[in-house]
């Protein structure tokens, strides 16, 4: 199974996300590998997740190759980042594009938030 598989696979498993509690919408991933598209359509509902192999219409799209799908499956690129270099396309709704993000593994070695030592030299 590859690893964007097996993200979406996680989203449908565990349904429900708290974070997104008060978000409602859906994007529609278009992964796009040598001429193949393969789509997955996210519904967020309250925080309700649903995740379908669908081509059908979402508020937000989001265009990327399979080879950067993989990557952002398995936390190693920043998607806002991607997003200003032209690696992801996004049509729709910017602002739950990037809401989207936080359902991603986090950047291997990115410091978090509420980490005492951010910004600090060790």
């Amino acid at each position: 199974m590859s690893a964007t598989s097996a993200f979406f696979e996680r989203l449908t498993v565990a349904g429900q996300d708290p974070r997104f509690s008060k978000v409602c919408g859906s994007v529609r991933f278009d992964i796009r590998d040598d001429g193949h598209l393969e789509q997955w359509l996210l519904n967020i509902d309250h925080g309700r997740m649903r995740v379908t192999r669908s081509g059908g219409p979402a508020t937000t799209v989001i265009q990327v190759s399979a080879q950067f799908a993989e990557a952002m499956a398995r936390g190693e690129v920043n998607g806002l980042a991607a997003i200003t270099r032209g690696e992801i396309m996004v049509d729709g709704d910017l602002a739950l594009a990037l809401r989207i993000g936080r359902l991603f593994p986090r950047e291997p070695g990115r410091l978090q938030r509420d980490d005492p030592h951010r910004g600090r030299d060790r």
